[in-house]
């Protein structure tokens, strides 16, 4: 009887409650809510498509990229080599460059008051010392605004020279400063003493041109004090010294028959004005080469239309060939330090030395010194090497200051690669001092 009475109760609820669940019928409706805010208009519903289409079009991005394909900044493999290396990244490796930018590294040397010893600052960091150069390697703000100010650079500043820890700086002012966007990287690497036999400071370039029949290198003392440096095959200021030759700067100024004076280019023309102008063949634009492209030349701006060509005298042939007949004068002179065999390295390959047919003896900058991995077969002995092979060669000739500087100006007026073209009257005059200092 209890069961029966509770089975009942329990029926009775639950029908209560799916009749709860049935859904009425609708309610008249309330009034109407209070009007949103209006939203901006698009551009004829295109927003999108107008934003990114700026940049991405075949006119743009998809020329510059094409372009970009046939520089050595794309398919140059030094970002590989160099990975990893902190002192090499600031221009070898893509966010290394992005790094000292960022965060305003000087290019000082630091003085270690425990060891008495220097060290270059302008150095990178081991987890920034990595990646190929790119489109946002030289360009900040790309995919940020989604509009013209993409291409904002990276930096435009003057630059210190690292060759001078810092104490001299460039500034190329045409074209709101473009250039030193360039330079940043496309400068000299600092000469320095050795950590072993000296402090590693920066070699006193002032030194070199106020007394320069001092003794820089003495062969009977060899690697010891008071040398300071050893020379060696890599005895040089690395290859990107067109930035300093443009400016007017960096070589070791002898005083002589010519004044240091700049050409025209110096203040007046910047680095994209020849190496990113109008394409021809594969010159120009993004691929960042002048070489046989003189479209940046012939424009009303600079020497006019149809003005300069490989066959032009006054702005191409004739100072080209003044600058190579120096450059052998000085080569000659150079190698006479070494009392009937040449100090200076050859090379004929043209794979192996971008300056091959440059000069006579087809020098590259190097020193023929023995390196057992960069120059096997090198003539003369390397004083920091004490293995049999390098024993036996002959020993390397003492050097005075007027022939270390001598030598670096040879590499300055040979790698600049134009012959003198980026600034003519500054490498001629750097040329004919040097040799009369000889």
């Amino acid at each position: 009887m209890t069961w029966s009475i509770f089975s009942l109760m329990l029926i009775a609820l639950v029908s209560f409650m799916i009749s709860c669940t049935k859904e009425g019928p609708m309610g008249p409706q309330g009034p109407a809510g209070k009007d949103g805010k209006d939203g901006v208009d698009g551009k004829d519903g295109k927003d999108a498509i107008i934003t990114c289409g700026e940049c991405h079009n075949p006119a743009t991005v998809t020329e510059k990229a094409t372009q970009f394909e046939l520089s050595k900044h794309y398919y140059g493999e030094a970002a590989f080599e160099e990975a990893g290396n902190a002192t090499c990244a600031p221009c070898h490796e893509s966010e290394g460059f992005k790094y000292v930018i960022k965060n305003n590294i000087p290019a000082t040397f630091t003085l270690n008051t425990t060891t008495n010893k220097y060290s270059n600052s302008y150095v990178a960091t081991s987890s920034t010392a990595y990646g190929d150069i790119t489109c946002n390697t030289c360009h900040s703000s790309l995919h940020t605004t989604y509009g013209t100010a993409d291409w904002a650079f990276t930096t435009t500043a003057a630059v210190p020279m690292t060759m001078w820890a810092g104490a001299k700086t460039i500034n190329l002012p045409a074209d709101n400063g473009k250039s030193n966007l360039c330079v940043k990287c496309h400068q000299p690497r600092p000469m320095t003493t050795s950590s072993t036999l000296s402090d590693g400071n920066v070699v006193d370039y002032a030194d070199l041109v106020a007394n320069p029949t001092k003794v820089f290198y003495d062969s009977a003392v060899g690697n010891a004090a008071p040398n300071k440096m050893l020379p060696s095959y890599r005895f040089h200021v690395h290859y990107g010294v067109v930035g300093a030759v443009c400016a007017g700067m960096g070589g070791i100024e002898f005083a002589g028959a010519e004044n240091y004076t700049n050409s025209y280019h110096t203040n007046n023309a910047s680095c994209t004005d020849c190496h990113m102008a109008a394409m021809s063949g594969r010159a120009g634009g993004h691929t960042f080469v002048a070489k046989g492209n003189f479209n940046g030349c012939n424009t009303t701006d600079c020497h006019g239309a149809g003005t300069v060509s490989s066959s032009n005298a006054t702005y191409w042939t004739t100072p080209r060939s003044n600058i190579t007949t120096l450059l052998n004068q000085l080569a000659s002179k150079i190698n006479d330090i070494g009392g009937g065999h040449n100090i200076l390295h050859s090379e004929s390959d043209p794979e192996l030395n971008l300056w091959a047919g440059a000069t006579t003896g087809n020098f590259d900058g190097y020193l023929d010194i023995y390196d057992a991995s960069a120059n096997p077969n090198g003539y003369w002995r390397n004083p920091g090497n004490t293995s049999a092979t390098n024993m036996a060669k002959p020993k390397f000739p003492s050097l005075t200051n007027a022939q270390v500087g001598a030598i670096i100006n040879f590499q300055f007026a040979l790698r600049e690669y134009s012959k003198g073209i980026h600034n003519y009257k500054y490498i001629h005059a750097l040329l004919v001092n040097t040799i009369a200092m000889l």
